[in-house]
């Protein structure tokens, strides 16, 4: 029987937590979700000032990390570069700022960020993940 790493509610808090500095040290509002393997959510923290839609956005970079197992830029950049039809894939949030989280090589959950450019989105969530690993 095979066994993994999971998520559980301290390194989600944790996440969270490092995100949330990363995004203060900044004065960015942004929102944070944090999804299991499947893309279900584990947690969500939308910062004083973020706007209502980043919840929505930043869960589903969250879910497009996860069950892709890459950062949500490829798919950004692939529809970018002209590969359009990629925008009918049943994937949502394609846009950077999903980051997969990897622990012995196997994807165990991912986190999306929402609320500022794409890059620094990105930031907070890659900033998160090496906080906690």
């Amino acid at each position: 029987m095979q066994t993994k790493a999971i998520l559980g509610l301290t390194e989600v808090n944790a996440i969270l937590d490092a995100a949330q500095r990363e995004a203060e040290a900044n004065q960015w509002n942004v929102t944070i979700s944090i999804t299991d393997d499947s893309g279900e959510l584990l947690g969500l923290r939308r910062l004083d000032g973020a706007s209502p839609m980043t919840a929505m956005i930043s869960a589903q970079k969250a879910r497009t990390a996860a069950l892709s197992h890459k950062e949500t830029q490829v798919f950004e950049r692939m529809i970018n570069e002209g590969r359009h039809a990629f925008l009918s894939a049943p994937l949502q949030g394609l846009m950077e700022g999903g980051v997969p989280v990897v622990v012995d090589g196997r994807v165990i959950g991912a986190v999306g960020v929402s609320g500022v450019k794409a890059d620094q989105d990105a930031q907070v969530a890659r900033a998160s993940i090496a906080a906690v690993l």
